[in-house]
C-alpha cells in the first residue's frame, strides 16, 4: 500500500530559502541613528527607498542627523522611533543596550527587533569579545523583550563603508539569526534591499554570541591591512 493510499497527505515541496517577502512598504526603525552604525544603516535603506526613522534619546539631535542623510529619513526620540516602526534595528552602543531596550518595552511590543549590537571590550593587544550573562546580546534583548520578535544581524559591517556616498554596493552577506523562519526571512528580505548586500540565515539566537564576537576578528582584520573588511559565505 502505498502512502497516498493509506490517506496520508503528500508531503509538500521545500521552500525556496530565497523565496523572500516584500518589505518595500515597512517602516525602518534604527535606535541609535546618531552613531556610526546607525547611520549608515539608516543611509543605506533609505538610499534604498524603505521609508527610515532614526531615534535618539534627544529628538532634536536625531532631526539633525536625519536632515543630514536626507532621502526622506525622519528624525525622532527613541520611544517614538520605535512606535512608528515596522522593524526597529538596535544600533545603541553596547553599555546603554540594556537600559534602552528596558525603557522602550512597552513602544516594541510586537515588533520585530533586529539587534545588531556587538558585546565587544578593548585592551592594548586590541579587541576582545565579551559574554553577556544571557549569552550574546541579541539573547539579552529576547529577554528584555518578552512580547517583541527579536532577531540578529547587521553586525560585520564597516559604518565607513555604510556612510559614503561614492560606494554603489556594499559588498557582503549579512547573517540573520533568529527563532521564527517569518521573522528572520524578513530581515534577510531587507538586507537584500541594499544593493550589493545579502541576508544570509545563519541559525537561532543561542548561535549569536560568535556571530557578534567575529567583530573582534574583523576589528583585527582591518587593522593590519587598513581595510574594511566584511564576509562573503561561499556555495550558498
Amino acid at each position: 500500500m502505498t502512502t497516498n493510499d493509506s490517506g496520508s497527505a503528500p508531503k509538500p515541496p521545500a521552500k525556496d530559502p530565497w523565496d523572500l517577502p516584500d518589505v518595500s512598504g515597512l517602516t525602518v526603525g534604527v535606535l541609535g541613528g546618531t552613531g556610526p552604525q546607525g547611520r549608515g544603516l539608516a543611509y543605506r535603506f533609505a538610499r534604498a527607498g524603505q521609508k527610515v526613522v532614526i531615534g535618539s534619546r534627544a529628538a532634536d539631535r536625531a532631526e539633525t542627523a536625519a536632515a543630514e542623510l536626507g532621502h526622506g529619513v525622519e528624525g525622532a526620540d527613541n520611544a517614538e522611533c520605535a512606535r512608528r516602526s515596522d522593524i526597529v534595528i538596535v544600533a545603541v552602543p553596547w553599555d546603554g543596550h540594556a537600559k534602552t531596550l528596558e525603557s522602550l518595552r512597552e513602544e516594541l511590543a510586537g515588533k520585530l527587533v533586529v539587534d545588531c549590537v556587538n558585546p565587544l571590550g578593548f585592551d592594548k593587544k586590541g579587541a576582545y569579545a565579551l559574554k553577556p550573562e544571557e549569552g550574546s546580546a541579541a539573547e539579552q534583548a529576547a529577554a528584555l523583550l518578552p512580547d517583541s520578535r527579536v532577531t540578529a544581524a547587521f553586525h560585520h559591517l564597516s559604518a565607513v563603508l555604510l556612510q559614503d556616498e561614492t560606494i554603489e554596493e556594499i559588498d557582503t552577506d549579512v547573517m540573520v539569526l533568529g527563532e521564527a523562519r517569518a521573522d528572520t526571512d524578513t530581515v534577510q528580505a531587507l538586507a537584500g534591499c541594499v544593493p550589493g548586500m545579502r541576508g544570509v540565515f545563519a541559525g537561532r539566537l543561542r548561535n549569536a554570541h560568535q556571530v557578534e564576537s567575529l567583530v573582534a576578528n574583523l576589528i583585527s582584520v582591518n587593522r593590519r591591512y587598513k581595510a574594511h573588511a566584511g564576509l562573503r559565505t561561499t556555495d550558498v
